[in-house]
Protein backbone atom coordinates (compact mmCIF):
# COMPACT_ATOMS: atom_id res chain seq x y z
CA UNK A 1 0.00 0.00 0.00
CA UNK A 2 1.60 3.37 -0.94
CA UNK A 3 2.06 5.80 2.31
CA UNK A 4 1.02 8.87 3.04
CA UNK A 5 1.39 11.66 0.13
CA UNK A 6 -0.22 14.74 2.64
CA UNK A 7 3.26 15.75 4.23
CA UNK A 8 5.38 14.82 0.85
CA UNK A 9 7.40 17.79 -0.37
CA UNK A 10 6.78 19.00 -3.86
CA UNK A 11 10.72 18.34 -4.81
CA UNK A 12 9.94 14.47 -3.91
CA UNK A 13 6.16 14.33 -5.95
CA UNK A 14 7.91 15.51 -8.83
CA UNK A 15 10.85 13.03 -8.44
CA UNK A 16 8.98 10.24 -7.93
CA UNK A 17 6.33 11.21 -10.73
CA UNK A 18 9.09 12.16 -13.45
CA UNK A 19 10.51 8.66 -12.69
CA UNK A 20 7.34 6.66 -13.61
CA UNK A 21 7.09 5.79 -9.71
CA UNK A 22 4.08 7.57 -8.90
CA UNK A 23 0.56 8.59 -10.40
CA UNK A 24 0.51 11.88 -10.79
CA UNK A 25 -3.03 11.74 -9.71
CA UNK A 26 -1.91 10.52 -6.36
CA UNK A 27 -1.38 13.58 -4.50
CA UNK A 28 -4.16 15.10 -5.85
CA UNK A 29 -6.99 12.89 -4.96
CA UNK A 30 -5.47 12.15 -1.14
CA UNK A 31 -5.12 16.33 -0.73
CA UNK A 32 -8.52 16.89 -2.14
CA UNK A 33 -9.96 14.45 0.55
CA UNK A 34 -8.19 16.04 3.07
CA UNK A 35 -10.10 19.38 1.97
CA UNK A 36 -13.01 17.58 1.82
CA UNK A 37 -12.32 16.47 5.77
CA UNK A 38 -10.44 19.51 7.32
CA UNK A 39 -11.89 22.56 5.10
CA UNK A 40 -15.41 23.05 7.15
CA UNK A 41 -13.27 23.67 9.98
CA UNK A 42 -10.40 25.51 8.51
CA UNK A 43 -12.03 27.46 6.14
CA UNK A 44 -8.97 27.96 3.88
CA UNK A 45 -10.66 27.06 0.57
CA UNK A 46 -13.14 29.36 -0.84
CA UNK A 47 -13.62 27.67 -4.31
CA UNK A 48 -12.53 24.42 -5.71
CA UNK A 49 -11.78 22.96 -9.08
CA UNK A 50 -13.17 19.16 -9.28
CA UNK A 51 -11.64 18.76 -12.51
CA UNK A 52 -7.75 19.77 -11.35
CA UNK A 53 -5.61 17.19 -12.37
CA UNK A 54 -1.52 17.16 -12.24
CA UNK A 55 0.91 16.58 -15.49
CA UNK A 56 3.04 13.89 -15.26
CA UNK A 57 6.33 15.54 -16.46
CA UNK A 58 7.63 19.27 -15.47
CA UNK A 59 9.22 20.67 -12.59
CA UNK A 60 6.12 20.00 -10.56
CA UNK A 61 4.85 17.14 -11.69
CA UNK A 62 1.96 15.72 -9.44
CA UNK A 63 2.61 18.34 -6.90
CA UNK A 64 -0.89 20.07 -5.48
CA UNK A 65 -1.27 23.95 -5.23
CA UNK A 66 -4.17 26.58 -3.80
CA UNK A 67 -3.86 29.64 -5.56
CA UNK A 68 -4.72 32.72 -3.30
CA UNK A 69 -7.78 34.82 -4.38
CA UNK A 70 -6.53 37.65 -6.06
CA UNK A 71 -4.73 35.25 -8.73
CA UNK A 72 -6.68 34.44 -11.57
CA UNK A 73 -7.48 30.57 -12.26
CA UNK A 74 -9.57 30.44 -15.18
CA UNK A 75 -13.09 29.12 -14.49
CA UNK A 76 -12.81 29.89 -10.74
CA UNK A 77 -13.54 32.44 -7.73
CA UNK A 78 -11.83 35.95 -8.22
CA UNK A 79 -13.63 38.58 -6.22
CA UNK A 80 -10.60 39.90 -3.88
CA UNK A 81 -12.87 38.65 -1.08
CA UNK A 82 -15.35 41.93 -1.62
CA UNK A 83 -19.38 41.86 -1.63
CA UNK A 84 -18.12 44.75 -4.61
CA UNK A 85 -16.49 41.73 -6.84
CA UNK A 86 -19.33 39.05 -5.75
CA UNK A 87 -19.85 35.80 -7.76
CA UNK A 88 -16.59 37.29 -10.53
CA UNK A 89 -14.92 34.08 -11.88
CA UNK A 90 -11.70 34.56 -13.95
CA UNK A 91 -11.32 34.12 -17.67
CA UNK A 92 -7.42 33.19 -17.82
CA UNK A 93 -5.07 32.13 -15.86
CA UNK A 94 -2.61 34.33 -14.35
CA UNK A 95 1.00 34.46 -15.80
CA UNK A 96 2.36 32.52 -12.38
CA UNK A 97 -0.65 29.98 -12.75
CA UNK A 98 -0.22 29.39 -16.35
CA UNK A 99 3.79 28.36 -15.67
CA UNK A 100 2.96 26.70 -12.84
CA UNK A 101 0.18 24.65 -15.08
CA UNK A 102 3.10 24.12 -17.78
CA UNK A 103 5.61 22.91 -15.20
CA UNK A 104 2.57 19.98 -14.09
CA UNK A 105 1.47 21.09 -10.99
CA UNK A 106 -2.45 20.89 -9.93
CA UNK A 107 -4.07 24.07 -8.97
CA UNK A 108 -6.61 22.12 -6.88
CA UNK A 109 -8.84 25.82 -5.62
CA UNK A 110 -8.74 29.37 -4.92
CA UNK A 111 -7.96 30.02 -1.09
CA UNK A 112 -9.13 33.04 1.12
CA UNK A 113 -8.03 36.61 1.81
CA UNK A 114 -9.57 39.37 3.47
CA UNK A 115 -11.18 42.46 1.65
CA UNK A 116 -8.50 43.78 -1.27
CA UNK A 117 -5.91 41.83 1.41
CA UNK A 118 -5.97 45.31 3.41
CA UNK A 119 -5.54 43.29 7.07
CA UNK A 120 -3.10 41.13 8.52
CA UNK A 121 -5.67 38.88 9.64
CA UNK A 122 -7.74 36.52 7.23
CA UNK A 123 -11.44 37.42 7.59
CA UNK A 124 -13.58 37.97 4.75
CA UNK A 125 -16.26 40.57 4.01
CA UNK A 126 -17.39 37.27 1.09
CA UNK A 127 -16.40 33.88 2.98
CA UNK A 128 -15.80 34.40 6.64
CA UNK A 129 -12.83 33.75 8.90
CA UNK A 130 -9.90 31.33 8.18
CA UNK A 131 -8.77 29.38 11.51
CA UNK A 132 -4.88 29.09 12.18
CA UNK A 133 -4.38 24.95 11.96
CA UNK A 134 -2.67 25.84 15.42
CA UNK A 135 -5.37 26.85 17.31
CA UNK A 136 -8.96 27.52 16.25
CA UNK A 137 -10.36 31.05 17.27
CA UNK A 138 -6.67 32.28 16.13
CA UNK A 139 -5.69 34.29 12.98
CA UNK A 140 -3.68 32.51 10.52
CA UNK A 141 -2.07 35.76 9.99
CA UNK A 142 -3.12 37.19 6.59
CA UNK A 143 -3.76 38.40 3.70
CA UNK A 144 -2.49 35.54 2.52
CA UNK A 145 -4.23 33.62 5.56
CA UNK A 146 -5.97 31.11 3.66
CA UNK A 147 -2.62 29.80 1.23
CA UNK A 148 -0.72 29.57 5.26
CA UNK A 149 -3.37 27.39 6.72
CA UNK A 150 -3.84 24.97 3.38
CA UNK A 151 -0.19 24.46 3.58
CA UNK A 152 0.21 23.98 7.19
CA UNK A 153 -2.54 21.74 7.55
CA UNK A 154 -1.35 19.46 4.72
CA UNK A 155 -4.57 20.27 2.51
CA UNK A 156 -1.86 20.67 -0.43
CA UNK A 157 1.48 21.00 -0.71
CA UNK A 158 2.34 24.90 -1.34
CA UNK A 159 0.08 27.66 -2.23
CA UNK A 160 0.68 31.25 -3.92
CA UNK A 161 0.62 34.12 -2.17
CA UNK A 162 0.89 38.03 -2.64
CA UNK A 163 2.98 40.61 -0.56
CA UNK A 164 2.77 44.41 -0.43
CA UNK A 165 3.19 44.84 3.26
CA UNK A 166 4.04 41.64 4.28
CA UNK A 167 0.79 39.16 3.29
CA UNK A 168 3.39 35.89 2.38
CA UNK A 169 5.56 36.16 5.24
CA UNK A 170 3.29 37.15 8.11
CA UNK A 171 0.85 34.04 7.54
CA UNK A 172 3.68 31.74 6.96
CA UNK A 173 5.29 32.74 10.32
CA UNK A 174 1.36 32.23 12.13
CA UNK A 175 1.05 29.11 10.49
CA UNK A 176 4.26 27.41 10.69
CA UNK A 177 5.55 27.40 7.09
CA UNK A 178 8.13 28.75 4.77
CA UNK A 179 6.97 32.12 3.26
CA UNK A 180 8.99 33.05 0.28
CA UNK A 181 8.87 36.89 -0.85
CA UNK A 182 10.63 37.33 -4.57
CA UNK A 183 12.04 40.76 -5.19
CA UNK A 184 9.04 42.68 -6.79
CA UNK A 185 9.74 42.57 -10.21
CA UNK A 186 10.43 38.79 -10.13
CA UNK A 187 6.59 37.04 -10.95
CA UNK A 188 3.93 38.68 -13.09
CA UNK A 189 1.34 41.00 -11.19
CA UNK A 190 -1.95 41.22 -12.95
CA UNK A 191 -2.30 44.85 -12.16
CA UNK A 192 0.16 47.99 -12.69
CA UNK A 193 2.06 48.63 -9.11
CA UNK A 194 2.47 52.23 -8.26
CA UNK A 195 4.27 51.42 -5.07
CA UNK A 196 6.88 50.17 -6.73
CA UNK A 197 7.18 46.69 -4.15
CA UNK A 198 4.35 44.36 -4.33
CA UNK A 199 5.62 41.19 -5.14
CA UNK A 200 4.19 37.43 -5.73
CA UNK A 201 5.74 34.79 -3.93
CA UNK A 202 4.66 31.51 -2.52
CA UNK A 203 4.10 29.74 1.27
CA UNK A 204 5.30 26.10 1.17
CA UNK A 205 6.54 23.72 4.46
CA UNK A 206 10.30 23.72 3.24
CA UNK A 207 12.72 26.33 1.52
CA UNK A 208 13.58 23.07 -0.83
CA UNK A 209 10.02 23.31 -2.13
CA UNK A 210 10.18 26.97 -2.05
CA UNK A 211 12.96 27.09 -4.21
CA UNK A 212 11.21 24.42 -6.54
CA UNK A 213 8.45 26.76 -7.17
CA UNK A 214 10.84 29.72 -7.60
CA UNK A 215 12.52 28.10 -10.54
CA UNK A 216 9.21 26.84 -12.09
CA UNK A 217 8.21 30.43 -12.27
CA UNK A 218 10.85 32.37 -12.77
CA UNK A 219 13.14 30.02 -14.09
CA UNK A 220 16.63 28.63 -13.18
CA UNK A 221 19.56 30.66 -12.90
CA UNK A 222 23.23 29.45 -11.44
CA UNK A 223 23.26 28.45 -7.86
CA UNK A 224 25.09 31.08 -6.11
CA UNK A 225 27.85 30.88 -3.15
CA UNK A 226 27.65 32.03 0.10
CA UNK A 227 29.64 35.31 0.61
CA UNK A 228 31.44 36.71 3.84
CA UNK A 229 29.38 34.40 5.67
CA UNK A 230 28.22 37.50 7.66
CA UNK A 231 24.48 38.85 8.61
CA UNK A 232 22.92 41.50 10.11
CA UNK A 233 20.93 40.83 12.98
CA UNK A 234 17.89 42.75 14.45
CA UNK A 235 17.14 41.77 18.05
CA UNK A 236 15.65 45.22 19.57
CA UNK A 237 13.34 47.92 17.83
CA UNK A 238 11.99 51.13 19.72
CA UNK A 239 8.58 49.27 19.69
CA UNK A 240 9.19 46.62 21.69
CA UNK A 241 9.95 42.79 20.61
CA UNK A 242 7.38 40.51 22.15
CA UNK A 243 9.00 38.20 24.40
CA UNK A 244 8.35 34.94 21.92
CA UNK A 245 9.78 36.32 18.43
CA UNK A 246 12.32 38.09 20.17
CA UNK A 247 14.03 34.73 21.71
CA UNK A 248 13.71 33.09 18.48
CA UNK A 249 15.54 35.64 16.68
CA UNK A 250 18.14 35.55 18.96
CA UNK A 251 18.32 31.43 18.96
CA UNK A 252 18.71 32.07 15.21
CA UNK A 253 21.51 34.24 15.48
CA UNK A 254 23.43 31.73 17.75
CA UNK A 255 22.91 29.29 15.93
CA UNK A 256 24.45 30.38 12.63
CA UNK A 257 27.02 31.84 14.61
CA UNK A 258 27.57 28.36 15.69
CA UNK A 259 28.21 27.53 12.16
CA UNK A 260 30.54 30.33 11.53
CA UNK A 261 28.77 33.05 10.73
CA UNK A 262 29.85 36.32 11.76
CA UNK A 263 26.63 38.40 13.45
CA UNK A 264 26.59 42.08 13.92
CA UNK A 265 23.52 43.86 15.42
CA UNK A 266 21.73 45.96 13.24
CA UNK A 267 19.65 49.30 14.31
CA UNK A 268 16.31 49.39 13.58
CA UNK A 269 13.51 52.38 12.58
CA UNK A 270 10.70 50.82 11.26
CA UNK A 271 8.49 53.94 11.88
CA UNK A 272 9.15 56.40 9.25
CA UNK A 273 8.22 53.66 6.71
CA UNK A 274 5.27 52.64 8.45
CA UNK A 275 4.28 56.40 8.33
CA UNK A 276 4.99 56.58 4.96
CA UNK A 277 2.73 53.06 4.25
CA UNK A 278 0.14 54.46 6.05
CA UNK A 279 -0.71 57.14 2.89
CA UNK A 280 0.58 54.72 0.23
CA UNK A 281 -1.90 51.74 1.34
CA UNK A 282 -4.75 54.24 1.74
CA UNK A 283 -4.07 55.56 -2.14
CA UNK A 284 -3.61 52.16 -3.56
CA UNK A 285 -7.10 51.48 -1.68
CA UNK A 286 -8.93 54.26 -3.12
CA UNK A 287 -7.53 53.33 -6.53
CA UNK A 288 -10.23 50.68 -6.62
CA UNK A 289 -12.94 50.97 -9.03
CA UNK A 290 -16.49 52.01 -7.96
CA UNK A 291 -18.66 53.99 -5.40
CA UNK A 292 -16.61 52.48 -1.37
CA UNK A 293 -20.46 51.96 -0.18
CA UNK A 294 -20.71 49.36 -2.33
CA UNK A 295 -17.77 47.46 -0.97
CA UNK A 296 -17.45 46.01 2.64
CA UNK A 297 -15.43 46.89 5.59
CA UNK A 298 -12.57 48.56 3.43
CA UNK A 299 -14.80 51.19 2.75
CA UNK A 300 -13.41 53.44 5.32
CA UNK A 301 -9.90 53.13 4.21
CA UNK A 302 -11.38 53.54 0.47
CA UNK A 303 -12.94 57.00 1.17
CA UNK A 304 -9.71 58.52 3.22
CA UNK A 305 -7.49 57.74 0.41
CA UNK A 306 -10.01 59.37 -2.25
CA UNK A 307 -9.29 62.56 -0.07
CA UNK A 308 -5.48 62.61 -0.48
CA UNK A 309 -4.16 64.31 -2.98
CA UNK A 310 -1.47 63.05 -5.64
CA UNK A 311 1.35 65.26 -4.03
CA UNK A 312 0.80 63.80 -0.57
CA UNK A 313 1.44 60.63 -1.97
CA UNK A 314 4.42 60.83 -3.72
CA UNK A 315 5.75 62.48 -1.13
CA UNK A 316 5.25 59.97 1.06
CA UNK A 317 6.10 56.81 -1.02
CA UNK A 318 9.32 58.33 -1.50
CA UNK A 319 10.25 59.58 2.19
CA UNK A 320 9.79 55.87 2.69
CA UNK A 321 11.45 54.56 0.15
CA UNK A 322 14.48 56.86 1.06
CA UNK A 323 14.27 55.34 4.47
CA UNK A 324 14.56 51.69 2.95
CA UNK A 325 17.34 52.74 0.63
CA UNK A 326 19.48 53.18 3.77
CA UNK A 327 18.32 49.71 4.96
CA UNK A 328 19.64 48.19 1.41
CA UNK A 329 23.02 50.46 1.65
CA UNK A 330 24.08 49.03 5.14
CA UNK A 331 23.41 45.24 3.58
CA UNK A 332 25.48 46.10 0.95
CA UNK A 333 28.40 47.26 2.85
CA UNK A 334 29.61 43.48 3.04
CA UNK A 335 27.00 41.11 4.51
CA UNK A 336 25.35 38.60 2.95
CA UNK A 337 21.41 38.59 4.68
CA UNK A 338 19.64 40.63 6.73
CA UNK A 339 17.84 38.38 9.77
CA UNK A 340 14.75 39.66 11.86
CA UNK A 341 11.98 38.35 13.70
CA UNK A 342 9.50 38.28 10.96
CA UNK A 343 7.04 39.90 13.55
CA UNK A 344 6.54 41.67 16.76
CA UNK A 345 3.91 39.45 18.16
CA UNK A 346 2.92 36.33 18.36
CA UNK A 347 -0.83 34.72 16.25
CA UNK A 348 -3.92 36.12 18.41
CA UNK A 349 -7.13 35.28 18.59
CA UNK A 350 -9.14 37.33 15.46
CA UNK A 351 -10.93 39.53 17.88
CA UNK A 352 -7.58 40.82 18.30
CA UNK A 353 -6.07 41.16 15.49
CA UNK A 354 -4.29 44.83 15.07
CA UNK A 355 -6.34 47.16 13.33
CA UNK A 356 -4.95 47.54 9.92
CA UNK A 357 -3.15 50.71 9.74
CA UNK A 358 -3.01 51.59 13.34
CA UNK A 359 -1.23 51.68 16.20
CA UNK A 360 -1.03 48.29 17.18
CA UNK A 361 -0.37 47.72 13.73
CA UNK A 362 2.71 49.29 13.16
CA UNK A 363 4.59 46.86 15.98
CA UNK A 364 3.28 44.04 14.57
CA UNK A 365 4.38 44.41 10.70
CA UNK A 366 8.13 46.69 12.52
CA UNK A 367 9.97 44.32 10.19
CA UNK A 368 8.12 42.93 7.70
CA UNK A 369 7.00 45.91 6.08
CA UNK A 370 10.28 47.80 6.05
CA UNK A 371 12.13 44.79 3.76
CA UNK A 372 9.10 45.21 1.54
CA UNK A 373 10.08 48.83 0.89
CA UNK A 374 13.35 47.91 0.41
CA UNK A 375 12.93 45.51 -2.60
CA UNK A 376 14.78 42.96 -1.25
CA UNK A 377 13.84 39.12 -1.06
CA UNK A 378 12.78 37.81 1.94
CA UNK A 379 11.79 34.53 3.52
CA UNK A 380 10.16 33.42 6.57
CA UNK A 381 11.57 30.58 8.49
CA UNK A 382 9.32 28.31 11.18
CA UNK A 383 11.27 29.11 14.62
CA UNK A 384 9.76 26.87 17.11
CA UNK A 385 6.35 27.11 18.86
CA UNK A 386 5.98 29.27 22.21
CA UNK A 387 2.62 27.99 24.09
CA UNK A 388 1.64 26.11 21.39
CA UNK A 389 2.21 28.64 18.19
CA UNK A 390 4.34 29.12 15.83
CA UNK A 391 7.10 31.66 15.61
CA UNK A 392 9.20 32.53 12.58
CA UNK A 393 12.42 34.53 11.83
CA UNK A 394 12.89 36.27 8.52
CA UNK A 395 16.32 36.28 6.23
CA UNK A 396 16.61 39.24 3.79
CA UNK A 397 19.05 39.58 0.76
CA UNK A 398 20.37 41.02 -1.70
CA UNK A 399 18.09 42.54 -4.66
CA UNK A 400 17.22 39.72 -7.31
CA UNK A 401 19.23 37.23 -5.57
CA UNK A 402 16.86 34.90 -4.38
CA UNK A 403 18.61 32.01 -4.16
CA UNK A 404 22.14 33.34 -2.54
CA UNK A 405 18.68 33.91 0.05
CA UNK A 406 17.27 30.64 -0.36
CA UNK A 407 20.58 28.97 0.53
CA UNK A 408 20.99 30.65 3.93
CA UNK A 409 17.52 30.20 4.50
CA UNK A 410 18.33 26.03 4.08
CA UNK A 411 20.85 26.13 5.96
CA UNK A 412 19.34 28.18 9.15
CA UNK A 413 16.01 25.22 8.75
CA UNK A 414 18.51 22.52 8.86
CA UNK A 415 19.62 23.72 12.53
CA UNK A 416 17.88 21.88 15.86
CA UNK A 417 14.65 24.48 16.49
CA UNK A 418 13.90 25.55 12.89
CA UNK A 419 11.76 24.36 10.39
CA UNK A 420 8.55 23.06 9.34
CA UNK A 421 6.21 20.94 12.18
CA UNK A 422 2.69 19.50 11.68
CA UNK A 423 -0.18 21.16 13.35
CA UNK A 424 -1.90 19.00 16.69
CA UNK A 425 -4.75 17.07 14.71
CA UNK A 426 -4.05 17.28 11.20
CA UNK A 427 -2.07 14.27 11.13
Amino acid sequence: MEPSLTWSSATDLARRVNAGELDPQAAVAEHRARIERFNPRLNAFVDLDPAAQAGAEGLLAGVTLGAKESYRVAGLSWTWSSHHFEGQRAKVDSDPIRRLREAGAAILGKTNMPELEASVGTVSALFGPTQNPWREGFTPGGSSGGSGAAVAAGLVTAATADDLGGSIRIPASCCGAVGLRPSPDRIPHDFADPTTFVSRGFIARTVEDARLLFDAVVGATARPTFGRRRLLAVTESPLGIDPGPAEAVRRAAGALAGRGWEITPMAWDPLPIAESYKVVRRVSIASWPGDPESYGPIRALMAEGRAISAVDYWRSLQEGLEAARRIRSRLEDGFDAILAPTLGLLPMPHEQVPQFLGEAWNRYVQFVLPISYSWLPSISIPAGEVDGLPVGVMLAGHYRRELALLDVAAELESLEGFGFHRPPGFE
